[in-house]
């Protein structure tokens, strides 16, 4: 609103000083480049010039505000020209009629020809001029009438863009958060199996995720600190059901400053490390690193891959995940992101690296 209001303000100071310099050419300049010795202009003329900027006036406004919505930006481009050319014709017919009413031509006639006799004869540059005034009023006020359009057209662009943005970020993030539990509760599910006391940690655990996710998901953002404690509480809660031959490398660096990033961006990559990292039969390692230099996070993880049993509700998932973190990335970081994704068939290996600049 403070912006609109300070692009208002401008744009009334412009066309001001427009019209001040257009009065200054008119009334001051013009009279003179051309005024002779000690010779006095006549009242007359004064009145003509006053009354002439204010035409100009009022040819420039009824264009901008009136003849270009109505005809030319509806497409009416030759009702738009014939409508110009009538109020050429009026423009001209007023000041013949004003130039009558006060007797200019008799005036200015006798100032600089006082011993010819008047015969009432037009002076066609004074004409010409005047005409081609009206062009330049005409121009210019279809040449602002067009950018103010354009302005309003390109700011309504701008606002349906970043409501649909929202949306879309609104959704992608209502389908991280089921998509996250689904897979921490069946996590805990097959954990009651195994050992009540650590299920029963483990829900209190997963009661201060979900306390993170109601709150800060949210929000547009909240502290990368935030995010890295969220992180650990996550690793945490993986590490209690993961068997002795699976070996977890975490490094997590703390950040120094009050950094802010979008919530719950690198869980779908944590997600997918333990889904197809994890073998109950085959020895793994899964390596996970979040490292800050600066305004810049590095985001690395590493896992091995073990395939997933058709008939299992992370195969039914299809990466859902991956894809909307893929998704938010390009919306909310767009060109200060750089994800890679790569697969290294020999070793049977996938790895995540994550730059984000959050300056």
């Amino acid at each position: 609103m403070l912006s609109q209001t300070r692009k208002r303000n401008l744009s009334i100071l412009v066309h001001l000083l427009g019209w001040i310099m257009l009065c200054v050419v008119l009334l001051i300049l013009s009279p003179l480049s051309w005024r002779m010795g000690e010779l006095e202009l006549p009242t007359q003329f004064w009145w003509k010039q006053i009354y002439l900027v204010g035409l100009l006036i009022g040819v420039f406004y009824l264009n901008a505000w009136v003849i270009v919505p109505r005809f030319l930006l509806k497409g009416k481009n030759y009702l738009y020209l014939l409508v110009i050319i009538l109020g050429a014709g009026i423009f001209y017919g007023v000041i013949v009629y004003l130039e009558q009413f006060i007797q200019y031509g008799e005036k200015m006639h006798e100032l600089f020809n006082p011993d010819k006799p008047y015969t009432g004869k037009r002076w066609v540059p004074g004409d010409v001029f005047q005409m081609l005034l009206y062009v330049i009023s005409i121009g210019l006020s279809t040449s602002v009438a067009l950018v103010e359009k354009w302005q309003k057209d390109e700011a309504f662009r701008g606002e349906l863009e970043r409501q649909r943005i929202n949306t879309e970020l609104s959704y992608l993030k209502a389908q991280i958060n089921p998509h996250f539990f689904f897979n921490t509760l069946n996590n805990i599910y097959s954990l009651t199996n195994l050992d009540v006391s650590k299920a029963q940690e483990a829900l209190l655990k997963l009661s201060r995720m979900m306390r993170y996710v109601l709150y800060e998901n949210q929000k547009d953002e909240t502290l990368l600190s935030k995010e890295v404690k969220f992180i650990e509480d996550y690793l945490e809660l993986m590490k209690m059901r993961l068997s002795e031959k699976v070996k977890l490398q975490v490094k997590l660096q703390e950040p120094k400053e009050d950094l802010v990033i979008a919530p719950m961006l690198f869980l779908p990559f944590l997600e997918n490390c333990f889904k197809h990292g994890v073998s109950s039969q085959q020895e793994s390692e899964i390596s996970i690193s979040l490292e800050v230099m600066g305004d810049t996070v590095f985001f690395e993880t590493k896992n091995q891959i073990f395939p997933i049993p058709p008939d299992s509700p992370e195969a039914l998932e299809n990466g859902i995940g991956l894809v909307n973190t893929q998704r938010r990335l390009s919306l909310l970081y767009p060109e200060k992101h750089r994800l890679k994704l790569d697969t290294a068939d020999s070793l049977a290996e996938y790895s995540v690296k994550l730059t984000i600049n959050l300056a």
